[in-house]
C-alpha cells in the first residue's frame, strides 16, 4: 500500500515537473497565435500549428528568435478575420499575408517597431490608411496593393527615411501625391499608386519612375505622363476690373526714332568689340601653335579635355636635350605600335583622377582608342631604373582573359605614363553602384554577379601564382574591375601601387576602405595578404549591393554584425530578394568574402582556394574548369619566369 502511495505521489510530480517544464519553454507570442488561428483559419489551412511550441520550426510560415516570433509568413490559405491579435506580436520583423481573403480595416501600426517587410497585397482590406506608420522607422517594404483601401496618403510616409518599396496600386486612394514633394532626395526604388482616384501634380521627386506606376488616375499630371499639368496665368494676363484701366502712355515718333538709331549704334560697337577681340585671340593662339610645333609637341597632348601640362611643366632647352635622351616608349611583343607624336596629338578626355594618378581616354585620328595611366609621385616611388624595367616587363609579359594586359609604357625623367587597352562597359563598381540606382535601374542578376566574383578571382589568382616575384595587385577596388566586351570582369591597375609613395595625402578615401586591417593600423605596404582582404570587400559589395566608401558606413563591420544577430538574409541586396531559390549561394559567396576578411593575414585563404571555393558553390564538382584555372596558372609559370627573359618587349624612341 505505501509502495502505491509512493507510486502516485512520483507520478504527480512527474506530471507537474513536465507540465512545468512546458510552459516555461513555450513562447510568449503562443497565446496570440492561437487567438488569430480562432479567428483567422475557416478552412482549417494550420493544422501544423496543433504541437505546442510555435518555435520548434513545424509551424507553418513561422519563424522565431529568442522565443519571440520575427517571420510571419501565410501566403495564398484562404485566411480571412480581423489582423488585431497580430499586433500584439512586437518583435516582428517581416509580415506577409499575401493573396488571402481579409477585409477588415487594417489595425493600428504602433506596436510594430521592428517590422521590416510587410506584405498585405490581394486581400480586400478596406478603410484609410493604416494608423501608425510613422512608427515603422526600420521598413524597407510596404505593398498593400489590390485591397479597398481609400482616404488620403498620410503625410507620416515622408518620415519613413529606409522605405524602397511603396506599392498601393489598384485601392480606391484619393487626394494628391504632395506628401511626397518635400522628399526631394527619395529612398524609393519601387514605386506605384496605379489604379487610384488620385489627382494634381506629380511630384519631381516622383517624376523618374516609369508612367505606368501612375497609369489609371485620370486627374493626375506631369512629368512622366503625357498630360501636363495647367499653368497658372501670370498677373499680366490677367484682365484688370472694369473701374482700374491702367492709362495709356504714347511715345512721341521722334523719341522712338532717336531709341532706335542709339540702339543700333550700342549693337555696332559691341559687334566691332567682339570682332576685335576673335581676330586677336585668333592670332595669339596661331602664333603660339606654331611655338610648340617647333619645340616637338613635347609639351602635352593639346586636344580634348587633357590640359597641356599633363607631362608637368615645359621644360627648359638643356632640360630638353637631356629629356630627349631618356626619353622612350616600351612596347610589348604583339601589341600595335604608334609614335610618341601621335600620342600627344590625340584627342584625349579625362575619365578620373585616383590615389594612383590621373587616366585619360586618347582617341587617335584613325579611330583607335587607348587608355593612359599617368602615376603621381613618380620620382618618389619608382625606385632604382634597373628594379622599375624589370618589374615592367614582368607585368608587360603578363596574359590572362581576366587581367587587363599592358599595351606599353613611357618614361622620362620626370613622368612616368601605362598605356592599356580600352574597356568600354565600364567597372564593376559602375554596374553595382555609381548613381545608377533608383527608377530606370536594370538589376544586377545573380548568376551575373557570380560570374563576375569568380572572374575577378581567376584573374587575382593568376597574378598571384603566375610570377615567383610574390606579385600582387596592391590597389583592388571594384573601380580597377573592368568589364570586357563579353562580360567577363578584368583586373586593372596592376600592381601600380609599387610605383607611387603612399601616404595620408596620396591614398583617397574610396581606396582606404579597401584596405586591409595591417596596413591601416600598421601602415604595412600591400600584399598578397591584403589583396584577398581587398577581394572579400569586393564580395560583399558583390552581395550587399552597398559600397564601402558610403560615408563613415563600415561595410564589413555591418555584415559581420548582422551575421552575428542570425539575420543573414537581410545582408543581401534587394535586388536580390526574388532568387528565393539561389539563396544557398549567396550564403556561400558570404562565408568566402567572411574568410578573405579575417583579421589575421596568415588565416586568409589563398586566391587560389578562392577561386575553387567560388566554382564548388553552384555543387557541379566543375573539375575540368578547376584543372583549367590551374592549369592556366601552370602555364604561366612556365612561360614566364622571375627573371622576365621570356616577357620580350620592343624599345622604340620616337
Amino acid at each position: 500500500m505505501r509502495n502505491r502511495r509512493h507510486a502516485i505521489v512520483c507520478l504527480l510530480l512527474s506530471l507537474f515537473s513536465l507540465s512545468v517544464t512546458v510552459t516555461k519553454c513555450s513562447s510568449p507570442d503562443l497565446a496570440v497565435l492561437r487567438a488569430f488561428r480562432a479567428f483567422s483559419d475557416p478552412s482549417n489551412s494550420l493544422t501544423s500549428w496543433d504541437s505546442g511550441d510555435p518555435c520548434s520550426g513545424k509551424w507553418l510560415g513561422i519563424t522565431c528568435k529568442n522565443r519571440r516570433v520575427t517571420h510571419f509568413v501565410l501566403q495564398g490559405l484562404n485566411l480571412s478575420g480581423p489582423l488585431q491579435p497580430l499586433t500584439e506580436l512586437d518583435q516582428l520583423r517581416v509580415l506577409s499575408l499575401k493573396h488571402n481573403s481579409f477585409a477588415s480595416p487594417l489595425p493600428d501600426l504602433t506596436s510594430w517597431r521592428n517590422m521590416k517587410l510587410l506584405y498585405l497585397s490581394h486581400n480586400r482590406f478596406s478603410g484609410d490608411f493604416p494608423a501608425g506608420i510613422s512608427s515603422l522607422r526600420r521598413l524597407h517594404r510596404l505593398d498593400l496593393s489590390y485591397n479597398e483601401l481609400s482616404g488620403r496618403l498620410p503625410q507620416e510616409l515622408n518620415r519613413l527615411n529606409s522605405l524602397l518599396t511603396l506599392r498601393l496600386e489598384h485601392n480606391r486612394f484619393t487626394g494628391t501625391l504632395q506628401v511626397f514633394a518635400y522628399k526631394m532626395d527619395t529612398t524609393l526604388e519601387d514605386f506605384n499608386v496605379s489604379g487610384n482616384n488620385l489627382t494634381g501634380a506629380i511630384p519631381v521627386s516622383l517624376s523618374g519612375f516609369l508612367a505606368s506606376a501612375f497609369a489609371g488616375n485620370s486627374r493626375l499630371c506631369g512629368r512622366p505622363l503625357p498630360e501636363r499639368c495647367q499653368v497658372p496665368k501670370p498677373i499680366s494676363e490677367i484682365p484688370l476690373p472694369l473701374n482700374r484701366k491702367p492709362a495709356k502712355r504714347s511715345v512721341g515718333k521722334v523719341a522712338a526714332i532717336v531709341i532706335a538709331i542709339a540702339d543700333l549704334c550700342a549693337l555696332g560697337l559691341i559687334s566691332w568689340a567682339l570682332f576685335y577681340c576673335c581676330c586677336r585671340y585668333y592670332r595669339d593662339g596661331e602664333k603660339k601653335w606654331k611655338q610648340r610645333k617647333k619645340a616637338g609637341g613635347e609639351e602635352g597632348l593639346t586636344t580634348g579635355c587633357m590640359s597641356t601640362d599633363l607631362y608637368g611643366k615645359s621644360p627648359t632647352g638643356e632640360e630638353k636635350e637631356e629629356r630627349k635622351k631618356e626619353e622612350r616608349m616600351v612596347f610589348f611583343q604583339g601589341r600595335k605600335r604608334f609614335r610618341l607624336e601621335d600620342l600627344l596629338k590625340a584627342s584625349a578626355e579625362m575619365l578620373g583622377k585616383g590615389s594612383m594618378g590621373s587616366t585619360y581616354k586618347a582617341s587617335f585620328d584613325d579611330g583607335a582608342v587607348v587608355v593612359v595611366k599617368r602615376l603621381r609621385d613618380r620620382a618618389s616611388g619608382i625606385g632604382k631604373k634597373k628594379s622599375m624595367e624589370h618589374q615592367m616587363q614582368i607585368l608587360g609579359g603578363l596574359n590572362h582573359p581576366n587581367v587587363v594586359s599592358l599595351m606599353a609604357y613611357y618614361k622620362s625623367r620626370d613622368e612616368m605614363l601605362l598605356v592599356y587597352d580600352y574597356f568600354p562597359n565600364g567597372s564593376l563598381h559602375a554596374l553595382l553602384h555609381a548613381g545608377n540606382r533608383g527608377p530606370g535601374r536594370m538589376p544586377l542578376d545573380w548568376t551575373t554577379r557570380l560570374k563576375l566574383a569568380l572572374d575577378s578571382a581567376k584573374g587575382l589568382s593568376f597574378v598571384h601564382r603566375g610570377c615567383n616575384s610574390k606579385l600582387f595587385h596592391g590597389n583592388l577596388t571594384a573601380s580597377n574591375i573592368l568589364i570586357d566586351r563579353a562580360g567577363n570582369a578584368c583586373l586593372s591597375d596592376l600592381s601600380i601601387s609599387q610605383f607611387v609613395t603612399f601616404s595620408s595625402t596620396t591614398m583617397n578615401y574610396s581606396s582606404a576602405n579597401y584596405r586591409a586591417p595591417e596596413q591601416v593600423q600598421g601602415g604595412k605596404r600591400p600584399s598578397q595578404r591584403t589583396d584577398v582582404y581587398s577581394f572579400g570587400i569586393i564580395l560583399l559589395e558583390i552581395l550587399t549591393g552597398k559600397s564601402p566608401s558610403e560615408g563613415n558606413f563600415s561595410l564589413p563591420k555591418w555584415v559581420q554584425s548582422v551575421v552575428k544577430e542570425e539575420w543573414t538574409s537581410e545582408v543581401f541586396d534587394l535586388e536580390l530578394l526574388r532568387y528565393k531559390d539561389m539563396e544557398g549561394e549567396m550564403v556561400a559567396l558570404l562565408q568566402i568574402a567572411l574568410q578573405c576578411l579575417s583579421e589575421l593575414p596568415h588565416q586568409r585563404p589563398k586566391m587560389s582556394q578562392v577561386v575553387k571555393m567560388i566554382l564548388d558553390i553552384r555543387g557541379t564538382n566543375d573539375e575540368e574548369a578547376t584543372c583549367s584555372s590551374l592549369q592556366n596558372d601552370n602555364s604561366s609559370d612556365s612561360s614566364r619566369s622571375i627573371s622576365g627573359e621570356t616577357g620580350t618587349t620592343t624599345t622604340a624612341t620616337y
